[in-house]
């Protein structure tokens, strides 16, 4: 992907850059996310084209120093870019984003750095980029990001009101090069005692701090009455809602606090000082120019930093690393505690690992444990038990091939409160469609529609060529699994597709009406198959094999029970009238002749359907990568056919699967 203004070239910055620090051997990403750019790591000795690279003030940057003197090469310093893990680096955790700059770096305030000299220099008057950095803020207060993201989104905060001083961890760079040392964080607090007196006091532990990796510069004999250590791993977007004063000497938290509206009192010289956002104690003198929060922002995070997709191991813009950053964090935050699952196929079971088992345990149990989230797959009945489980399943765009058949999938749902195709009872996805559609959530949900219909992508991806078509109205009908739960919760009384293709055909008796059998049907691995002559009957054309997304680009409208091709038809701006109540169905996007719930009385847009069915509901798995991703990296493997795929164990599973299936929905039926 070409850098447009976000991967701006770092001025001079020579291609080959040598390195004498282990640690760069050490970090894939680190190397990965410099040859994206342009450069070459390499161990040696420099020539008269190249540079030298070192990691910001480190203890192990004076090799490279004195070999970029001593060789009259530039020195690149590099550091991580301001969003850019889920835990901090010291333990291993890969970076999202690095900050080249070949003048200085941005915490060392003796000297301008690069960001310093865009922030000094830059117009920042182009209305697009100052939209993209107020969109940007506020995706990242939605979302809760920060450059560390290990916080648990269930602990209480703290009652409003108190003071925040935001410990740093000692002998941090960014305190010894910027102007400040361990005596200005006894002067911070001191500062905060007396010009709030009587008010509480939190003193913010750092979060490499609270994870044992490096000490802080406060403990419990620094606490009076009205103060106290806080290290609960809380939101810093949070704690900063309920602050009525911020103190810092220099932590990325400070500037945050810029962003979430305060004007924290800033004792140290960090890049965002003395630029009129901030009550300055030590000011920088050079720094003269006021600036808005979007323009700092635009600088710090859209101008200066060249970020990295980890997926698609290449530079992206800002907003793709955010939607990485948020698919991780996610992962992250509902899984963190572990889950027992139960419910689940064999099959299903390594992929299910993946999805939820990155970061606490997965056990297989039919039985819940009372300690840990309770998944269960959703058609499955569940044990009973005191807590609703966690209902498993697949996503809307879920592979190139059927479920039925085994192929493992790019999307699942875990939902806490329902499931999507019950309307008997209310599911997350009602609430994210009833919900106003996140900062920066409406320019992506129309790109995603965009490319969904341009590239013709759907649920299972499969079908033939489009015959020729009869002339006049054409109505496609989608056949569904009879057996399928969306069709026993949610029909209604019309709940076979032969009742469904008499009924259009009742409604619609002069129009060409095309009938889709379900592909699990067509393949013989589920129940619902319409007799010819029944087919004929009301139907046109019977096309079991042709390429879904072409025909409902082909047909005028379509009539469905409960099926997920109403819901592609609506991407694809299609009149869809429903005889069940589907989740698309009740919000005034569809034409409902079934017995929609009471309670879906919002009237969301197209978009906000779409954001809530395809990015904020179902999680999403890279199969390329293995790492959690956004739908848009789905996407992709669906258009590149790097999606899971299917071999022969597959097929001759599916079929055993199939007459286990077949023999339960008979034995259904009969009683």
């Amino acid at each position: 992907m070409p850098r447009d203004r976000d991967q701006k070239a770092a001025g001079a910055i020579p291609r080959r850059l040598f390195f004498y620090n282990g640690g760069v051997l050490r970090q894939t990403r680190l190397r990965e996310i410099l040859r994206a750019a342009g450069h070459a790591p390499r161990l040696g000795l420099p020539g008269p084209d190249d540079g030298v690279m070192v990691w910001g003030r480190s203890p192990y940057a004076a090799r490279g120093e004195a070999v970029a003197v001593k060789r009259d090469v530039p020195l690149i310093r590099v550091e991580d870019a301001f969003l850019r893990s889920i835990h901090p680096g010291r333990t291993g955790a890969p970076p999202l984003g690095l900050i080249l700059d070949p003048m200085g770096v941005h915490f060392d305030s003796a000297q301008p750095s690069r960001l310093e000299h865009l922030l000094a220099t830059e117009p920042l008057d182009d209305s697009a980029v100052l939209q993209r950095a107020r969109d940007g803020i506020a995706r990242l207060k939605t979302s809760e990001l920060s450059k560390y993201n290990d916080f648990d989104p269930d602990l209480p905060v703290p009652d409003p009101g108190y003071v925040l001083v935001i410990d740093q961890t000692r002998d941090d760079a960014s305190i010894t090069h910027g102007g400040a040392s361990a005596a200005t964080f006894r002067e911070m607090l001191a500062y905060a005692r007396i010009e709030n007196p009587g008010a509480r006091i939190l003193i913010k532990t750092h979060p490499e701090t609270r994870a044992g990796l490096r000490g802080g510069h406060y403990g419990p004999e620094d606490c009076d009455s009205n103060s106290e250590i806080y290290d609960a791993p809380v939101s810093p977007w949070k704690l900063l809602e309920g602050a009525i004063a911020v103190y810092t000497v220099s932590s990325l938290m400070g500037y945050e606090a810029i962003l979430a509206d305060h004007k924290p009192r800033v004792f140290g010289q960090p890049f965002y000082g003395g630029w009129g956002l901030t009550q300055d104690e030590n000011p920088v003198p050079r720094r003269s120019r006021s600036l808005t929060r979007a323009q700092i922002f635009a600088v710090s995070h859209i101008l200066a930093p060249i970020w990295f997709d980890p997926c698609r191991t290449r530079l992206c813009s800002f907003e793709e690393a955010v939607d990485q950053l948020e698919a991780e964090t996610r992962a992250y935050r509902e899984d963190r505690q572990g889950y027992v699952a139960g419910g689940m196929s064999l099959w299903k079971r390594p992929h299910l690992r993946k999805f939820f088992g990155r970061h606490g345990s997965l056990r297989f149990s039919e039985t819940p444990d009372p300690t840990r989230p309770f998944l269960y797959w959703a058609t499955r009945a569940a044990p009973d038990d005191d807590r609703a489980p966690i209902r498993v399943e697949d996503g809307f765009l879920r592979s190139r091939g059927l479920g039925a058949e085994l192929v493992p999938p790019l999307s699942l749902i875990a939902d806490r409160t329902g499931i999507f195709y019950d309307p008997t009872r209310p599911s997350d996805l009602e609430a994210l469609i009833a919900r106003p559609v996140p900062p920066g959530g409406e320019v992506r949900a129309r790109k995603l529609i965009q490319r969904i219909t341009t590239e013709g992508l759907t649920k299972y991806n499969l079908g033939g060529a489009l015959p020729e078509l009869p002339q006049g109205h054409k109505i496609l009908v989608p056949g569904q699994v009879e057996d399928d739960a969306s069709i026993r919760l949610g029909a209604g009384e019309t709940c076979t597709n032969a009742m469904l293709l008499e009924k259009t055909r009742a409604e619609n008796p002069d129009a060409v009406i095309l009938f889709k059998p379900h592909p699990d049907v067509v393949a013989g691995l589920r129940p619902g198959a319409v007799p010819a002559e029944v087919a004929k009957k009301y139907a046109d054309m019977i096309l079991p094999e042709t390429n879904t997304a072409a025909l409902i680009d082909a047909v005028d409208e379509v009539w469905t029970m409960t099926s997920g091709l109403g819901f592609e038809a609506l991407l694809r701006g299609k009149a869809v009238t429903t005889l069940g109540a589907p989740f698309y169905a009740g919000w005034g996007l569809t034409r409902d002749l079934g017995p929609v719930p009471a309670r879906r009385t919002a009237h969301p847009d197209l978009l906000q359907l779409t954001h809530a069915a395809l990015i904020a509901y179902p999680r999403y798995l890279d199969p390329v990568s293995g790492l959690p991703c956004p739908v848009e990296v789905a996407l992709d493997r669906l258009s590149e056919g790097r999606a899971l795929p299917r071999g022969p164990l597959n097929r001759t599973g599916a079929k055993l699967q199939g007459v286990f299936a077949s023999y339960a929905w008979l034995w259904r039926r009969q009683r």
